[in-house]
C-alpha cells in the first residue's frame, strides 16, 4: 500500500470535503483508492474510486480486525466521472461519526478491480 493521490483522488476530496478534517487518510493501491476522514477512532466519510469507467461498476466497505473481515456496507453502485482525460468512477459513503476498534484496517472492494487498499484506524 502506498500513499499517494492522483488528480481523480484530488477532485474526489474537493467535493467530499465539508470542514478541515484530522486523521485523513489517502490510502492508493494499483488502480482503486480509499480516502477516510474522520478523528481518532470515529470515521465520518469514507470513500473509493477506481481508475477507468465501466458499465455495472459497485463498491463495498468492509473491515478487518484480528483477522477477522466483515462486510460493512453493501454493494452500492459507483458514480462514472470525467476530468479532462481522467476517467474513474466513485462512490462514498457517510458514516455519521461510527466508531472503530483500535487497530480496525477499512478498505475498499470494488467488482470490476483486484486491488483493495484499506486504512488503519487509530487514534
Amino acid at each position: 500500500m502506498r500513499k499517494t493521490i492522483t488528480v481523480a483522488a484530488a477532485a474526489l476530496s474537493l467535493a467530499c470535503l465539508t470542514a478541515p478534517a484530522q486523521a485523513d487518510a489517502t490510502i492508493t493501491e494499483g488502480k482503486v483508492s480509499l480516502s477516510v476522514k474522520g478523528s481518532g477512532l470515529s470515521v465520518r466519510h469514507a470513500g473509493g474510486w477506481m481508475d477507468g469507467h465501466g458499465t455495472g461498476v459497485q463498491a463495498r466497505l468492509y473491515t478487518v480486525y484480528q483477522g477477522s473481515r466483515t462486510d460493512l456496507t453493501r454493494w452500492r453502485d459507483a458514480t462514472p466521472r470525467t476530468f479532462g482525460m481522467t476517467q474513474f468512477s466513485d462512490v462514498d459513503w457517510n458514516l455519521h461519526g461510527r466508531r472503530f476498534r483500535n487497530g480496525t484496517w477499512l478498505c475498499v472492494q470494488f467488482n470490476k478491480a483486484d486491488d483493495e487498499p484499506c486504512a488503519k484506524i487509530h487514534p
